[in-house]
């Protein structure tokens, strides 16, 4: 079961997300905060495995929270994942800077919130279609041409597939389907690139994979 803190400063969204995570039993909402501050509070006292963290609140703000929960040692197995309306990009960029393990908007499809926490509870790293979109247009918005990075060349061909999929946007599970591969198998390939390039995250790959020259504009 993943252990869950919400972090929002309305009553209303925090009972609607309670009710929804809930309702399959494989999520236990533990704690709820109002602001930022208590959310770091209520972090240390439960220990969650994830912290949905709103981003605009009074006293402390998501993003702020979110970097104290990240240099918090005692909270080293807690991942943040910002649930919020706002997709400004740089929002997005502070969240991931800060140590976001994912950012998804409050749109989401109850399914996919659902699925997003239990993928965030085992360590895994998201953002939803929209803001990988939004990660990619920055990216390829500010490049002229393709930089070549040295670290491809540790990189096998059917690892290079594979981080061009992920350039594009690709869910491990879709990654897995276009090269017909398990899902076990995308997601040794993904962990296998993150350490060859020493990439702290999926964002990073997502750069690196356009600056690269391996997604087209």
């Amino acid at each position: 079961m993943t252990t869950v803190v919400l972090v929002d400063d309305q009553d209303l969204v925090r009972a609607g997300l309670r009710t929804l995570l809930t309702h399959d039993g494989a999520v236990q909402v533990v704690a709820e905060a109002t602001d930022g501050r208590r959310g770091l509070e209520t972090a240390r006292k439960y220990r969650p495995d994830v912290v949905l963290m709103d981003l605009r609140m009074p006293v402390m703000d998501g993003i702020q929270a979110t970097r104290a929960i990240r240099n918090t040692p005692e909270l080293s197995g807690t991942h943040v994942v910002v649930l919020t309306t706002f997709d400004d990009d740089a929002d997005i960029v502070e969240a991931i800077r800060a140590g976001a393990i994912g950012y998804l908007l409050k749109d989401t499809p109850r399914d996919d919130l659902r699925d997003a926490v239990a993928r965030a509870g085992r360590g895994e790293r998201l953002l939803s279609p929209a803001i990988t979109e939004r990660v990619m247009d920055l990216v390829a918005g500010g490049r002229t041409a393709p930089t070549p990075d040295p670290r491809l060349e540790s990189l096998s061909e059917r690892e290079l597939e594979v981080l061009a999929r992920i350039g594009h946007g690709d869910t491990n599970g879709e990654i897995a389907a276009a090269l017909h591969l398990s899902p076990a198998t995308a997601r040794t390939y993904v962990s296998r690139i993150l350490a060859k390039l020493g990439a702290r995250d999926r964002p990073e790959l997502v750069v690196i994979a356009h600056r690269s020259g391996l997604v087209l504009p």
